[in-house]
């Protein structure tokens, strides 16, 4: 029963909608397990771009069952938009999509207060991406939340409904001076929602437990990256739920030994958005030229990426809170456009130098990159095919990330497109 869980390795955007799309080739079931909308992951195929939220990218296989997890947060509107965006498409979801009974729900208070909050912060904004995603987390821990069983249930939906709509319209206009939200619209809308949505509801848990009984190749699916973990990442600069490979297991409702491997997805430089320490960010023309040759625009946002090079000691912290035991490397071909190349092998800490990756914010902050610098490969590298036809420079730069990391790279991504992938070693087997 191959179980193989992606998680990203720095603060998202890496490439994993690429690699589970890859990987689906193989695989019959994909699971998403935790976040929300506020990620999105891009899949190219024959040059057509194909943004998903919320469903796994499993769906563009046709044979691929897709499921949505208890861990995930889910905005019914978005869903559903994404669902009419795959029919124009000509993708067939019905009998595919399975969404956990057990996911909760995004209701229209927890956007209102995601936005009047982050404007509460001032100069401490966070940069979230104000679509609810934090509250509605937040109310999943404070017993306040509303489940996506309970939205296709109509009465019990409009009880839910009543008994946090009252206290929620009071933090509202008492605290943020915000208008109260209407009972009746959003009964109206979620209705509609549910009428729409009821049939791709499942016990999603269930499913998972007799693939694994099956026998079945299941990938599990993370969203943002390690290093924006609730617990482990640069908090406070973080989304609110677990990143980390360890979310799987309560966010699909699996058993630590049904998985077979973990795959750490890898950007050949770092990108980050939003606020929050970022050691090696780049300041200057090098980082707009990483920007421009990467097309670093937010898939959920637009908002430009920060870029930086890369930062194995952050890298190194992510293997050990993930357990990672393959690489997949992504956007290599973009460092084809310098004639040398860095990587942050160390920090500067108050005087200090250390390989390991601080959990104090004010260290993070305060960190110096000391860099090992490399020559470049100065060539398009996006109709390589294979290990061989790479740049001697480039398979050297990929085998001192394995030596800095201790970690294989099993996979390498030459270009957007889903051909454009070398597979050194697939986990699913040839």
């Amino acid at each position: 029963m191959p179980g193989y869980i992606i998680v990203g390795m720095q603060w998202g955007d890496e490439g994993k909608g690429k690699t589970v799309d890859f990987l689906t080739k193989k695989a019959d079931i994909v699971a998403r397990y935790q976040g929300g909308n506020n990620a999105g992951h891009t899949v190219v195929v024959n040059d057509q771009e194909t943004v998903l939220h919320l469903i796994p990218c499993g769906i563009l296989h046709p044979d691929a069952q897709c499921i949505i997890g208890n861990g995930t947060v889910i905005d019914p509107a978005v869903l559903i938009q994404e669902l009419d965006d795959l029919a124009k498409a000509d993708c067939e979801v019905k009998g595919r999509l399975h969404i956990s009974e057990a996911a909760h729900i995004i209701m229209p208070y927890h956007k209102v207060l995601d936005g009047a909050q982050e404007e509460a912060r001032g100069e401490n904004k966070i940069g979230t991406t104000n679509r609810g995603i934090g509250p509605c987390y937040a109310d999943k821990a404070d017993r306040f939340g509303i489940r996506f069983g309970d939205m296709i249930e109509p009465e019990a939906f409009k009880q839910k409904v009543k008994g946090v709509l009252d206290f929620k319209n009071t933090i509202l206009t008492k605290a943020f001076g915000k208008e109260a939200l209407d009972y009746d619209a959003i009964i109206e809308d979620y209705s509609r929602y549910a009428d729409r949505l009821r049939e791709y509801t499942a016990d999603t848990t269930l499913m998972l437990h007799k693939a694994q009984q099956a026998g079945q190749n299941i990938v599990y699916e993370g969203a943002q990256g390690a290093m924006l973990d609730i617990d482990h990442g640069t908090f406070p600069y973080v989304t609110s739920s677990t990143t980390m490979s360890g979310g799987v297991f309560s966010g699909a409702g699996i058993a630590p030994n049904s998985i077979d491997g973990v795959i750490g997805i890898m950007k050949a430089y770092c990108t980050r958005v939003g606020e929050g320490p970022f050691v090696t960010e780049l300041h200057c023309e090098t980082g707009e030229a990483l920007r421009a040759a990467g097309h670093e625009f937010g898939a959920t946002t637009g908002r430009p990426r920060r870029c930086g090079w890369l930062d194995m000691v952050q890298i190194r912290r992510a293997v050990n809170i993930c357990g990672i035991t393959s690489f997949v490397l992504t956007k290599g071909d973009v460092l084809g456009i310098f004639d040398t190349i860095k990587i942050c092998t160390a920090y500067e800490i108050n005087g200090e130098v250390t390989d390991e990756f601080p959990t104090r914010l004010a260290h993070i902050e305060s960190a110096k990159p000391i860099y090992e610098e490399f020559p470049g490969w100065a060539s398009d590298i996006s109709d390589c095919s294979s290990w061989e036809e790479l740049p001697e420079n480039t398979q050297k730069y990929i085998e001192t990330i394995e030596r800095l990391s201790g970690v294989p790279v099993s996979i390498v991504s030459v270009g957007p497109g889903r051909e454009q992938t070398i597979a050194r070693n697939n986990p699913f087997g040839d």
